[in-house]
């Protein structure tokens, strides 16, 4: 009989889990049906929020929780009536929206009917799901971190002295929920421990002391956390991390979780052509869903923390954008051997922009053989040569859109001198040159933080040009600047 009974507890478990992981699938493969097709990048603005949930004020229990520094609404969505309690907020800080455009996707999920239909009515019957996106839209106005008074809001658990973080108590307080989701982004060069795998999706249940203490509700999220790395696995293999978990007194997710709730952070990392994160808001609305399933039917105590204990740390710092392994760069008249790396830092006009270019600078030099690129390039040995300026000034647009980008490059050029017209026009363009107006140099050293131009030579012939951090092949035709922007859709 106990071999009996164990067998019918283990075929619960696999049934339960095996459903949780079926829908995960089913939810990845239908998510277009319910993305908001309207937000296709990471700088939107409250106002897009706003007009979003105005739509769909007649299907959603919408509510203005409160204001901000400086008079936006802040608002709570609330879905279900069930007796377990669930409170997701985003974009505390402004500058990490990947989670609020997931949330946008969840709302959208609970306004339509079709195949899912069994999966909603459980939920809503089940939980009771209350949402706080944008709880910082001064900062996502300017796509900064802090709020309109330079505050962290996530160092302000403790004091709460903003309007923000007073909003977020005191909806945590009044609605004394039993789970909260801390939804985050985080840097882009995060890898998943010490492999070279990005670091994609990080969950973290966060410590409530500093002896880092694991009580029940703690637990309870390091065995959701396990589910929901199963459920992630079959997407993002070996791309899941695990933040740090030093306990930090005035933060939101430490303190929520001391406060009794159920707490689970998710940061939302990198993945390679997603500098926008539109695939990883996909993973976002796929492992909340599969979060909501999971606690409205408690498979996550047939879970045990072993799964989560095995979830590697992230690591900062481990990626750049372009990683050159094993060239020569010049020392007076000897040469060194040197890995260089490249990051993108993404600039804007004014703090309110939309748009954005990317500006390289060199990241790091030496010995970088534990660190990984989002692109590589083994070098074996070529020799690293800085590029030239084409030899005279350039006025008219129709000469600079036909230049000929091999022939220049055979000559050594990666450097065009142009008129303010021309460079006011196509600077914030990702060209195969670097351009530069009449009264400005351009960066001539390898060094930390400079954005040289640079050629790899083997003896005469010249292999790889990198212009602005970007990596081009001399063996490939590329054919006219115009060409190469008719193909890029520049």
């Amino acid at each position: 009989m106990k071999h009996l009974a164990l067998i019918l507890i283990l075929s619960v478990f696999v049934s339960s889990y095996g459903c949780s992981q079926n829908s995960s699938k089913k939810l990845f493969d239908q998510y277009e049906k319910y993305k908001a097709k309207n937000f296709t990048h990471r700088r939107f603005k409250h106002k897009d929020i706003v007009h979003f949930l105005q739509k769909k004020e007649n299907s959603l229990n919408i509510q203005t929780a409160g204001y901000s520094v400086e008079g936006r609404s802040i608002h709570k969505i609330t879905i279900g009536n069930g007796p377990t309690k669930v409170l997701l907020w985003s974009q505390m800080h402004g500058n990490e929206p990947t989670a609020t455009l997931a949330i946008l996707d969840i709302l959208n999920f609970f306004t339509v009917s079709d195949e899912f239909d069994p999966l909603r009515k459980a939920i809503k019957k089940n939980l009771t799901l209350v949402f706080i996106p944008m709880l910082n839209p001064d900062g996502t106005e300017k796509f900064k971190r802090r709020n309109a008074l330079d505050f962290d809001l996530n160092r302000d658990a403790a004091r709460v002295q903003t309007p923000e973080a007073f909003i977020l108590k005191n909806t945590r307080d009044q609605l004394a929920p039993e789970w909260g989701f801390n939804l985050h982004d985080q840097s882009r060069y995060y890898s998943a421990g010490h492999s070279d795998k990005l670091a994609t999706i990080t969950f973290l249940a966060p410590a409530y002391n500093f002896e880092k203490d694991i009580n029940e509700g703690r637990a309870n999220a390091m065995k959701l956390i396990g589910l929901l790395t199963s459920a992630l696995e079959q997407f993002i293999p070996g791309q899941i991390g695990k933040y740090n978990d030093d306990f930090e007194p005035r933060a939101f997710g430490d303190n929520i979780q001391k406060w009794g709730t159920n707490t689970i952070l998710i940061e939302s990392g990198g993945q390679k052509g997603d500098r926008e994160k539109q695939s990883i808001r996909r993973l976002n609305f796929v492992t909340l869903m599969t979060a909501f399933e999971a606690i409205a039917n408690k498979s996550y105590k047939k879970t045990n923390i072993d799964k989560y204990q095995q979830i590697p740390f992230n690591r900062s710092n481990a990626f750049h954008d372009l990683l050159i392994r094993e060239a020569f760069i010049p020392n007076g008249n000897e040469w060194v051997k040197s890995d260089i790396a490249f990051r993108l830092k993404e600039k804007q006009n004014a703090p309110s922009d939309r748009k954005f270019w990317l500006q390289a600078y060199i990241s790091d030099l030496g010995d970088l053989s534990t660190f990984h690129g989002y692109q590589e390039l083994q070098a074996n040995g070529l020799y690293c040569h800085k590029g030239h300026f084409a030899p005279d000034l350039i006025v008219n647009e129709r000469r600079f859109l036909q230049l000929n980008i091999n022939q220049l490059w055979q000559n050594g050029i990666t450097d065009l001198m142009v008129v303010k017209s021309i460079f006011k026009k196509y600077k914030h363009k990702q060209l195969p040159f670097s351009l530069h107006p009449i009264d400005q140099s351009s960066d001539e050293q390898i060094l930390m933080g400079k954005n040289p131009s640079l050629l790899l030579k083997n003896k005469d012939r010249i292999s790889y040009v990198i212009v602005n951090g970007q990596l081009f092949e001399t063996s490939k035709k590329y054919g006219s600047i115009n060409d190469f922007l008719s193909k890029n859709k520049q």
